[in-house]
């Protein structure tokens, strides 16, 4: 099971002055089935621009790996070393992906989102495959996936923990 992870949200008192609304364990957090990563979502938006008024907890829902139509989400996810028993269609319905959607399949965790994703490696190395390139990533490096094909293939024997911040994008 992955480290928790502390998060802290700002928010407004009654008379508008900033305080900090929360600050704890993040709570959201789903060990997927299929390929044995963790996935914690640390905050979702559903709009842009964001609605930053009120004190509800955002990250408190059930939400696929893409962001909401016009939305964004925010989130950690630990890699854990490659399993080739999964399918690409078991991967993707967990993901909340059409299993069917016809992309290119190199990795069983091959998939597209409508958006433009920021990651972050905090930790570990990854190799992140395209339909046909790959880079390996180590602790620091960033990554500005641009809605393509792509999977994350944790090819070495410890995880790897990556932030992700995904953005609605307009269809391709």
């Amino acid at each position: 099971m992955a480290e928790t992870i502390r998060r802290i949200v700002t928010g407004h008192d009654n008379n508008g002055a900033a305080i900090i609304a929360m600050d704890g364990e993040a709570q959201n957090v789903r060990v997927r089935a299929a390929n044995g990563l963790t996935s914690t979502l640390l905050w979702a938006e559903d709009s842009t621009p964001s609605d930053n008024s009120g004190d509800i907890d955002k990250a408190d829902r059930e939400i696929g790996v893409a962001p909401p139509d016009g939305g964004s989400v925010f989130r950690i996810v630990e890699f854990v070393p490659d399993d080739h028993s999964v399918s690409n269609e078991e991967m993707k319905r967990e993901l909340g992906l059409d299993p069917d959607d016809g992309t290119p399949v190199r990795h069983p965790g091959m998939h597209r989102t409508q958006s433009v994703d920021y990651g972050i490696v905090l930790s570990g190395e990854i190799d992140m495959l395209v339909d046909e390139d790959e880079v390996h990533l180590t602790a620091g490096d960033v990554v500005i996936q641009r809605g393509t094909n792509h999977a994350w293939a944790n090819r070495g024997t410890e995880p790897c923990r990556i932030a992700f911040v995904l953005i609605d994008a307009k269809p391709l």
